[in-house]
């Protein structure tokens, strides 16, 4: 296994997502491919192809998936998760049973092209960042059941994961603070009762918060929907107040075109959802050899 890079991540095939394969595959099959019937009982070749300007994700994907259909399909990446295509560009090559192939071909045609969609976005913003040193990241506004998923594919493109879930870090935001009976309250209750070593990130929404954030030993402080000049004032004097210890600062709220200028602030992390939230697919497509052999 290579080091894992900004370009080409590595994507955990854990139990679950094996469970998650299956059960999008069982979706669409319901109680079997109708099409199935009109197909010859042989062995075919496929190719995937790009059909837009983008970033491939979702290739590691299509073995495992098809191989739930047929343990025998072999699959050959000619492109690698990450890395930038173009019309008419061959991404993949499939060998397998033909009814195993027309059967899975829309759940990973589908997963790829979502996750390529991100990586696309994602990609475009952090290229906005280039040369700045600040990092852009995810947030949970996640599809349920793709969030794994959608999140490497955030780290195709370039961007950092944030939480993953929320045993991941602590972040108490503004009705947390408010039940907790403010800042320091809240740091110290999720302090003295996290099971496990855990981030505490607070996120402020003026700068008195973002004061007792720091004050109160967060490891983090979120300034949510901050004008980027007001973080150019804010942001060396929570430096100040943290000393030694640091903390990681965080914008958010950000537009796409105001990248730059937040990035100008000395802040260390941009947080958005908008390549997941507002991404398109990236047209991909199947496409059987000709002529297509028999065995």
């Amino acid at each position: 296994m290579t080091p894992e890079t900004a370009a080409h991540p590595h994507l955990p095939f854990t139990p679950q997502l094996g469970r998650l394969l299956a059960d999008w595959l069982a979706e669409d099959l319901g109680r079997g491919d109708l099409t199935a019937g009109a197909l010859v009982d042989r062995r075919g070749s496929a190719q995937w192809l790009a059909k837009a300007d983008g970033l491939f994700c979702g290739g590691v994907l299509v073995e495992p998936l098809f191989r739930l259909l047929d343990p025998q399909v072999a699959v050959q990446l000619l492109v690698a998760d990450g890395e930038p295509v173009h019309p008419g560009q061959p991404l993949l090559e499939l060998e397998g049973g033909a009814a195993a192939l027309v059967a899975g071909e829309r759940t990973a045609l589908n997963l790829a092209m979502r996750l390529s969609g991100i990586a696309t976005a994602t990609a475009a913003l952090v290229a906005e960042l280039a040369g700045t040193g600040v990092r852009l990241a995810d947030t949970r506004k996640t599809t349920p059941g793709l969030r794994l998923l959608e999140k490497y594919a955030v780290r195709c493109g370039g961007g950092t994961n944030h939480r993953l879930g929320l045993d991941d870090a602590a972040m108490l935001k503004e009705n947390h603070l408010a039940w907790a009976g403010g800042v320091g309250r809240a740091v110290a209750a999720v302090r003295a009762a996290a099971p496990w070593p855990a981030r505490v990130i607070v996120e402020a929404e003026t700068a008195a918060e973002a004061e007792a954030a720091v004050r109160a030993g967060a490891d983090a402080v979120l300034l949510d929907e901050f004008a980027p000049q007001a973080l150019l004032e804010l942001v060396p004097q929570l430096r100040a107040l943290a000393g030694a210890s640091g903390v990681v600062l965080e914008a958010s709220g950000v537009r796409p075109e105001q990248l730059r200028a937040y990035a100008a602030t000395g802040i260390d992390l941009i947080s958005t959802s908008a390549p997941i939230t507002r991404s398109c697919w990236l047209d991909l497509s199947m496409r059987f050899r000709s002529p297509f052999p028999l065995v």
